[in-house]
């Protein structure tokens, strides 16, 4: 199976930089174009199924998507020396929307920053494991067993050849953590921008290049 993993487009300025989590936020103005970018630059690819984070901003980057990629008409055709039409109806691309490919719930801690955690609460940053379970929501050992799940047991048993992935940089990162064997710190050093994809073989578990449309 081929996975092609996007990140959704961009968020308004005043969400950057800050732990989004399962705060239901919309793409900004930059990243609605982005989206419509990004299907422009998909739209030769064949996909068996579409899978997205149920989120906002992973839905409104998926939809110019699917637009793009899912047939608009059905064709009649009459067969040679036949007085009957066979009619033709294109399928569309299967899409599932899915909690499992949500980023981690922060709890209290949702879309603080940093410096706003720090300030509020106190805690103090020793390292990167120390402080990311340090934070409220979703344990990180859970996160990571659900990504891990969704990646290695549920997608490889659809049968699907070549599936699109919309989701979030934290599961893209926790991805390649698993994947790579890098440390969790290691991970999230790795830049993936905005609306950016890479693909992943499930025969070698290799990742592709990073390409970004923005």
């Amino acid at each position: 199976m081929t996975i092609t993993l996007v990140r959704h487009g961009e968020v308004d300025e005043a969400f950057h930089h800050c732990y989004n989590g399962h705060n239901d936020i919309a793409l900004s103005a930059k990243g609605k174009k982005e989206a419509q970018r990004l299907a422009q630059t998909l739209q030769n690819h064949h996909f068996d199924a579409i899978y997205s984070s149920d989120l906002r901003r992973c839905q409104e980057t998926v939809a110019p998507i699917i637009d793009l990629l899912s047939p608009v008409t059905s064709a009649t055709v009459t067969p040679a020396h036949s007085p009957f039409s066979i009619s033709h109806s294109p399928v569309p691309i299967p899409h599932f929307p899915s909690q499992a490919l949500r980023e981690k719930s922060w709890g209290r801690h949702e879309g603080m920053t940093f410096d706003a955690i720090v300030e509020r609460d106190g805690l103090v940053y020793e390292h990167f494991e120390q402080w990311i379970n340090a934070l409220d929501g979703e344990p990180y050992d859970a996160y990571i067993d659900r990504i891990q799940h969704f990646f290695t047991q549920t997608l490889p048993q659809t049968g699907y050849n070549s599936v699109l992935v919309v989701t979030h940089a934290g599961v893209i990162r926790v991805l390649m953590h698993i994947i790579k064997e890098m440390t969790l710190e290691e991970a999230f050093s790795i830049d993936f921008p905005y609306s950016a994809y890479t693909t992943l073989n499930t025969e070698t578990w290799r990742f592709g290049e990073t390409v970004c449309v923005s």
